[in-house]
């Protein structure tokens, strides 16, 4: 017994050949992600714009209309002595839809190399100001821009990858103004989670109805039959329409019918019956039909067996039941001869 033991301790410190493979391949894809993260750090310092120059200079109407936005009244904002809000200092460097161009092939680069290693999503993440000087109507507003700094690799909820930090001087002639930084991700998304497949939603079941679902579980289409006019009824009721007598039986339907009136749901969309209705057998809108049964009565279902769009008035259907997630209903399938 006491060898034994020795030799099962023995063989659970030898290493097997799967953990061996799977330690190599971390190695390996740790290796990669430490060259990409030595590549991006050789860009620190490097000129993302350069001498970029504001398309207007600062104006009393951005400021009227920055205020109005901010809900700023400061007074120092109006008037023949007016300056610009401190916080829009971004605000004079940006280059709208068309962009600058002063713009470095260096941060361009960067992204690119970022794009490649699988880092296509990006994100602002906050930024910081300095503020030297206040800027003034007619002020012409100049600035340069560098790549400041690049992060180790972080892992965030939105996904893995890196922060980028940009600084930017803005200057009026000689004179710095103040400063901006910049931050974003640049990362890989995280896989989402796939969501549990909605239920259709289930039937309220009370004790005027409860028979036609017991019927419904046995596969058995019931209808109500007063016992004193013979009158068929359906949806279930408590009482005749036609001579108010609460006594009843039931019969079942023999199941044939045809399309007495439809609908075509396209919104909202509701996935626990477009992704998983068999009348369509794929995602998207589904059709809603009144069938109106041998019997004289009608009632609300699907069409199975074709398309929503191919759904007609007067369209011949056949009683069937179907499981949804242990859910039975009574559907109808369009005829053969009528497809």
């Amino acid at each position: 017994m006491v060898g034994t033991r020795r030799a099962a301790a023995v063989y659970q410190k030898c290493p097997c050949n799967a953990a061996r493979d799977e330690g190599a391949r971390v190695t390996e894809k740790l290796r990669a992600i430490d060259e990409l993260g030595a590549r991006l750090k050789t860009y620190e310092g490097r000129p993302a714009a350069v001498a970029g120059r504001g398309k207007d200079p600062v104006n009393l109407p951005m400021i009227r209309h920055w205020c109005e936005a901010m809900g700023d009244t400061g007074p120092a904002y109006e008037g023949p002595d007016a300056i610009a809000p401190p916080t829009m200092l971004q605000a004079w460097t940006m280059g709208g839809l068309s962009g600058h161009e002063g713009r470095s092939a260096a941060y361009d680069e960067l992204l690119t190399l970022l794009d490649d290693a699988g880092c296509t999503s990006v994100v602002a993440t906050d930024c910081e100001q300095e503020y030297v000087r206040a800027l003034r109507p007619g002020d012409e507003v100049t600035f340069d821009t560098l790549i400041e700094s690049v992060s180790e690799r972080k892992t965030t909820k939105l996904g893995t990858g890196y922060f980028v930090t940009t600084r930017t001087d803005i200057r009026v002639g000689q004179e710095l103004a103040g400063t901006h930084r910049f931050r974003i991700l640049k990362y890989a998304p995280a896989p989402r989670k796939q969501p549990p497949r909605p239920k259709r939603p289930r039937p309220v079941v009370n004790r005027d109805n409860a028979g036609f679902w017991e019927g419904v579980e046995q596969r058995r289409l019931l209808v109500q039959r007063c016992t004193d006019c013979a009158t068929l009824r359906f949806p279930w009721l408590p009482g005749c329409n036609s001579c108010g007598s609460p006594d009843w039986d039931t019969v079942e339907a023999r199941g044939e019918g045809t399309v007495y009136s439809y609908v075509v749901m396209h919104h909202p969309p509701f996935p626990a019956f477009t992704a998983s209705d068999q009348a369509a057998d794929a995602a998207g809108p589904y059709a809603v039909a009144l069938i109106e049964l041998a019997e004289g009565i009608r009632i609300i279902s699907n069409v199975i067996g074709l398309p929503y769009d191919k759904v007609r008035i007067g369209l011949p259907v056949r009683l069937e039941f179907q499981s949804y997630d242990e859910l039975v209903l009574p559907v109808f399938r369009a005829l053969e001869e009528a497809v």
